[in-house]
């Protein structure tokens, strides 16, 4: 079953479903060839993740993606990730500080490279590395399942080159902050680093429903 799971997820998140596009159990099952019952299993567990929509007697779609589902995955984001930033630099250890200064320079380097398609592996890797070292375990869940999204609109909607520069310029801050044990400064800077993050992909989601809309 964990297979059809791994399968179907990272299927959503490349994009091989389209938003809000109805999953039917037999097309699924015939894509991934197993009986129904693991994918009826694969799709309960996306649906806790966020990825996928259940209903009673309906059946299964992709999760639709708008500017209020954006905006509330974000506001979540930022509440909990603006705590364990503040924790992280508490608790962090010198390793901590090691392997941030490294997941920093990769982006950096990546984006020098013109190598856009990995910054998003190794921002999620950079954020991690504060999680990690804030050390609430319960909290690691919830920002997962919101990683996920993130990735499933990044597919969607693209990112903006320039603001690559922003992401590396906040992130020097964080790691500054953290490594002095600043735990206001790292949760203001978290809390600033997430905001700029959702009125771009916000920014992103308007003008491809706009595109959209004209096409149409």
């Amino acid at each position: 079953m964990s297979d059809i799971q791994n399968l179907l997820r990272n299927d959503i998140v490349a994009g091989e479903f389209a938003l809000g596009s109805r999953l039917f159990i037999d097309d699924l099952s015939a894509r991934y060839g197993v009986s129904h019952m693991p994918v009826r299993e694969a799709l309960r567990i996306l649906h806790g993740e966020g990825l996928v929509v259940i209903e009673p007697n309906r059946g299964a779609w992709v999760r639709p993606i708008y500017g209020g589902f954006i905006e509330d995955i974000f506001d979540m984001r930022c509440a909990i990730e603006t705590m364990l930033a503040r924790r992280a630099a508490i608790r962090r250890t010198d390793d901590h500080v090691r392997q941030l200064h490294d997941a920093a320079a990769k982006l950096e380097a990546a984006v020098a490279a013109g190598d856009y398609g990995i910054v998003p592996t190794f921002n999620r890797t950079f954020h991690a590395i504060i999680n990690d070292a804030a050390g609430n375990p319960g909290a690691l869940p919830i920002v997962d399942n919101h990683w996920l999204l993130v990735s499933v609109m990044l597919k969607r909607y693209g990112q903006s080159e320039l603001g690559f520069q922003r992401v590396i310029d906040e992130h020097s801050h964080l790691i500054h902050a953290i490594e002095h044990r600043d735990s206001h400064s790292a949760a203001v800077f978290m809390s600033a680093h997430i905001e700029q993050s959702k009125i771009n992909m916000m920014q992103r989601a308007a003008l491809a429903s706009q595109d959209k809309s004209e096409a149409a």
